[in-house]
């Protein structure tokens, strides 16, 4: 088979190389993306104030709350263009890339009017500290403008690693991280604006980063090139209920795990704006490991809906392990690196001592064990590469979501701590984990035995 151009054969040869050479852009990409915040929350912390790092660290569960949705949406994409190769239906791929972008653009433009008109209600639902709500409110208006270039950036990265060129979105996200630092110490330093000015910033470089990738599909091979004249006439309803199919149930599990987020952030946020700062600091340590982990989750996503498309069972098994055992080994000594350095780590964002403090107690309550995270995130993906979203996100809303809030509403209370209400996250981990590869096995084996069923008929007729 002739392998084109920025694409990965991911249905024929040794799997273990590519399933690296294809995550780790991924989750250098996801690190990136995380940088965006973090440099923020670094700038702002050390030349401006810790309400203002507190005002920004607050909003990291409110835009995954909003935005998870349509991001949801992003998977089902990847798992549309996955099993159209995988299938050889390569010729009703350009319709598939014009439907997806499409989806973008209205959601981009949803999320903005949304973000902006909703910021203030949510914050106050949220008990945001009353010296940081206001600086909150404004953040978050600012970083919502910038959604339409989000969505453009998730939604059109999502069609070029369907393929396997994880490559060129991290080359996106590269350029546009190195900007985003500039630009806050830019803003920050030299024309005061705080938390304006890192507002502003990730707004701009997100913009960069989607028309890096915009244009990157405008020059793509003739499968793949996208016609913005043509996203009307090439929209097709049937694929974004394909997509809707995968994307919705991902999205909900997202949302509903930010509605988690978001009550224990409240819990947080109670304990007043030093702690909220401090969690905020060992929240962006904890997210470099879940980066790795996720990526590879999606890797799974991305290589299971090739070989599931193509019918092949023993292929979708040996993903599923080569992806889990290589993102623990990875994690398990990326989580050493930061033991070792997390005083280093957590002082890139403050020199508090009070919001250092808190910090480190959070990270110790969870930030250790975040290995844990690939024992749901690695067998949900690989459901959903097979189109199977919804069991996953039921897991998820049994195992996450409604353990977090009982634990916040009943168990807290006991011993009101920081460190006693995070450590309601590892004991999530473990659930939902053990639930989810009980249920990845049993949805296998039902998927490929439909799969097998309906290629004999279609033999037959």
């Amino acid at each position: 088979m002739a392998v084109r151009k920025n694409e990965i054969d991911m249905i024929h040869g040794p799997l273990a190389k590519k399933i690296v050479l294809f995550a780790l852009p991924l989750a250098a990409s996801a690190v990136l993306q995380q940088l965006f915040n973090a440099a923020d929350l670094a700038v702002v912390g050390n030349f401006a104030s810790s309400q203002a790092m507190a005002a920004v660290g607050s909003n990291g569960s409110v835009v995954g709350l909003i935005v998870n949705m349509f991001t949801g949406l992003a998977v089902g994409a990847n798992v549309l263009i996955g099993n159209l190769v995988g299938a050889g239906r390569r010729g009703e791929l350009n319709n598939a890339v014009h439907t997806i972008i499409a989806t973008a653009v209205f959601a981009g433009i949803f999320l903005l009017v949304a973000g902006v008109l909703l910021a203030r209600p949510i914050l106050t639902m949220m008990s945001c500290p009353e010296d940081v709500i206001d600086l909150a409110v404004l953040y978050l208006r600012i970083y919502f403008c910038g959604m339409p270039a989000i969505m453009m950036y998730n939604f059109g990265s999502a069609v070029l690693r369907s393929k396997g060129d994880s490559k060129r979105p991290f080359l996106a996200l590269t350029f546009a991280g190195v900007l985003n630092v500039g630009m806050n110490l830019l803003f920050v330093i030299v024309f005061k604006l705080h938390v304006i000015g890192v507002g502003v910033a990730t707004v701009l470089s997100n913009c960069v980063s989607a028309g890096l990738v915009l244009r990157f599909l405008l020059t793509e091979e003739e499968e793949f090139r996208l016609d913005l004249r043509q996203l009307k006439k090439k929209f097709r309803k049937s694929y974004l209920l394909t997509m809707a199919k995968v994307g919705i149930p991902a999205g909900l599990q997202g949302m509903v795990f930010s509605i988690s987020n978001v009550t224990i952030q409240s819990a947080i946020n109670s304990f007043g704006s030093a702690c909220v700062a401090g969690r905020s600091a060992a929240q962006n340590v904890d997210s470099i490991s879940y980066c790795l982990i996720n990526s590879f989750g999606q890797t799974a996503v991305t290589f299971t809906a090739q070989n599931y498309g193509a019918g092949d069972e023993a292929r979708v098994k040996k993903v599923f392990w080569l992806c889990m055992g290589i993102c623990e080994a990875a994690d398990i000594v990326l989580l050493g690196a930061i033991v070792l350095f997390r005083n280093a780590f957590i002082r890139l964002f403050t020199t508090d001592e009070v919001v250092i403090a808190y910090a480190m107690e959070c990270f110790f309550h969870s930030g250790i064990l975040h290995f844990m995270n690939a024992w749901y995130e690695i067998p949900g993906g690989t459901m959903r590469g097979m189109g199977h979203s919804l069991v996953p996100a039921l897991i998820t809303v049994v195992g996450t979501c409604a353990l977090r809030l009982l634990y916040v509403f009943f168990i807290f209370p006991l011993n009101r701590t920081p460190g006693f209400l995070i450590t309601v996250y590892p004991i999530s981990w473990i659930v939902t984990g053990s639930a989810m590869n009980i249920a990845m096995v049993i949805v296998r084996k039902k998927a490929f035995a439909k799969l097998r069923g309906e290629n004999r008929l279609r033999t037959q007729q």
